[in-house]
């Protein structure tokens, strides 16, 4: 009797899971249609109903089921200045920045939508136990509970079916398609804006070229074409004339927002890449649903047909493409081989028609010659000045670290060698124990003098290599490092030495700020670019806006005309990719090629 009440006392708190449906839905339409700040608080409210169920189930069954959820994003922490900062945006509170980042949180944990079917599927299972436990007791129990672990309880993650990965494929195909849909909205009220408000045209186009971006950043996330930015580099802020005034043409201005402005309509007017995304926003959504189109309505119609087959919905479902009816169980065996065949044709060949939709966007929204010598160009002058910036920071630090370590050791030695020279005649036991503290200080400067020389380059990154080098790095690190190379030989010492400052600045924020524990580095060479990719188990939240160390990191890559790419969600993993283009070093040992997996 005791499992039947606390069956039936579940199966109550489960009926209640209805109106969290509800409310979810209710906050999800009002998300859809602009108003944000409603879904995060519904969601988490339904969370307090989940813990609750997972609690008494622990209790009652002695089957603890743990929280499924990623760790919440740490709070916003003021600045010295009393600003939060968001990436590039500072708040007076920090209210917007703890939404947006729990928003975040919420969207990107897989447990958010395991969690919702949950709610909707658990009244009816949690009342089926409830009335079997009536005849059964405990045993219904256990099997609630059992269920409930299986939708609640945390996740390893599982490799995906190939009828999983497909239908996700065709996902990404329409959704593809329906960025480009939007991409011709905002084409639209461009059209509208250039011929009735030029003024606003660059705000629109400014929109615009977002929603151009997304479709460049998922092209790339979902099918791995990458699109670059074909856009212009951005005219410089004006600057004033001895007389104060700001000058446009041959026009003066007092104050430098309209010569602003309006050198911002002409870039943006003479730049070729306006209209080409115009023209992709055109031609998008016409075109590729050829693509898509025929592998949709396959799949579509082999899964419905499989229903009307066996749930009998769908009279006259195969007799509208030339097929017989089914009017039999027999006929409804002998047909569903074809609902499947139909499904499996419609999936086929969607890896090959998202990559294809791609690669057509990359076509259109990939920048030209010209925008590529234009954006060269203006890379190459933002290379100069944090190449002189860097140098800079370097010298005062070689500089620092020589004037308050090296220079005042042997300040030091330097009196203690007079006191030597003044006690040596009548107090030869003095001398002898300043001449030992001399030589054991002598032994220190040498220490730091070599910790300094691998700070500027590494002796054992000169002799064995980038690959050595960091197994060394790995060692000294206070986590579990493993290291797996894939390195053919030497590369060119500069590009080595970028690496590898990168890797160990990364392995130092991962143990200083990422409270870490494990972490992994992967080395590898293809096509003419080095490439190191470190993985660690921390708490995530890395910003590289925020770092001085990533920042430093972007600083050492944009001389070599390499690039950072982090991954860094609150609650982990943290995965930074350093990508810096070097060749082969031409020296003898390149010809050597080193494949290996080290565990420090």
């Amino acid at each position: 009797m005791t499992s039947v009440r606390r069956a039936w006392a579940l199966a109550g708190l489960a009926v209640v899971s209805w109106v969290d449906v509800l409310l979810e839905l209710i906050a999800f339409a009002l998300l859809c249609v602009g108003l944000v700040l409603f879904f995060s608080p519904v969601v988490e409210l339904a969370r307090i109903r989940s813990r609750r169920t997972r609690e008494l189930v622990g209790q009652w069954t002695g089957r603890e089921i743990p929280s499924p959820y990623r760790p919440a994003p740490p709070e916003p922490q003021r600045e010295r200045d009393g600003w939060y900062r968001d990436g590039t945006q500072l708040y007076r509170r920090a209210w917007w920045i703890r939404w947006n980042r729990r928003f975040t949180w919420i969207m990107e944990d897989p447990a958010t939508g395991r969690e919702f079917g949950w709610q909707l599927l658990n009244p009816l299972v949690a009342l089926v136990f409830a009335g079997l436990s009536l005849v059964s007791g405990p045993v219904a129990l256990r099997g609630y509970a059992g269920w409930t672990a299986y939708w609640l309880g945390p996740r390893a993650p599982r490799r995906k079916s190939w009828p999983h990965r497909r239908l996700e494929t065709l996902g990404h195909q329409l959704g593809l398609w329906a960025i480009s849909l939007a991409q011709l909205g905002m084409t639209v009220a461009q059209l509208i804006v250039l011929f009735g408000a030029v003024p606003v045209f660059p705000t629109v186009t400014r929109a615009s070229r977002a929603v151009a971006d997304t479709f460049r950043r998922e092209a790339e996330r979902w099918t791995g074409v990458r699109i670059a930015q074909p856009y212009v580099p951005p005219p410089a802020l004006p600057i004033p004339r001895g007389d104060g005034l700001y000058q446009f043409g041959k026009q003066l201005y007092e104050e430098p927002w309209w010569p602003m402005r309006r050198a911002r309509l002409r870039w943006m007017l003479r730049d070729r890449a306006t209209w080409r995304d115009m023209a992709a926003a055109v031609v998008l959504p016409v075109v590729t649903p050829v693509l898509w189109v025929p592998s949709a309505a396959l799949v579509f119609w082999g899964m419905y047909g499989l229903v009307a087959l066996w749930i009998g919905a769908g009279h006259g479902w195969f007799e509208m493409v030339g097929l017989p009816g089914v009017t039999s169980t027999g006929g409804a065996f002998a047909m569903t081989p074809v609902t499947l065949a139909a499904v499996f044709l419609g999936l086929l060949p969607t890896r090959w028609s998202v990559r294809a939709q791609a690669k057509l966007g990359r076509w259109l929204l990939g920048p030209t010659e010209a925008s590529r010598l234009a954006q060269r160009v203006h890379r190459l002058d933002q290379n100069r000045v944090e190449v002189t910036v860097a140098q800079a920071a370097e010298l005062r630090r070689i500089e620092r670290d020589l004037h308050d370590g090296i220079q005042s050791r042997l300040v030091a030695m330097g009196m203690k060698l007079g006191a030597v020279e003044a006690l040596i005649d009548h107090d030869p036991d003095k001398a002898k124990q300043l001449a030992a503290e001399l030589r054991e200080a002598s032994s220190e400067a040498l220490t730091e003098l070599r910790s300094l020389v691998r700070g500027i380059h590494p002796p054992v990154l000169s002799e064995r290599g980038l690959v050595d080098a960091v197994r060394a790095a790995a060692l000294d690190s206070p986590l579990k490092v493993e290291v797996t190379a894939s390195v053919p030989g030497r590369l060119e010492q500069p590009a080595e030495a970028c690496a590898y400052f990168a890797v160990c600045e990364l392995l130092g924020n991962a143990a200083k700020h990422g409270e870490a524990r494990r972490a992994t580095v992967a080395l590898e060479y293809l096509d003419g670019v080095l490439r190191a990719i470190v993985t660690d188990d921390g708490k995530g939240g890395a910003d590289a806006a925020r770092g001085t160390g990533l920042r430093g990191i972007e600083r050492r890559l944009s001389g070599f005309a390499g690039r950072l790419a982090l991954t860094s969600p609150p609650g982990g993993p943290t995965e930074a990719i350093v990508e810096v283009p070097c060749q082969l070093d031409p020296g003898p040992s390149s010809p050597k090629t080193s494949t290996s997996s080290e565990t420090a």
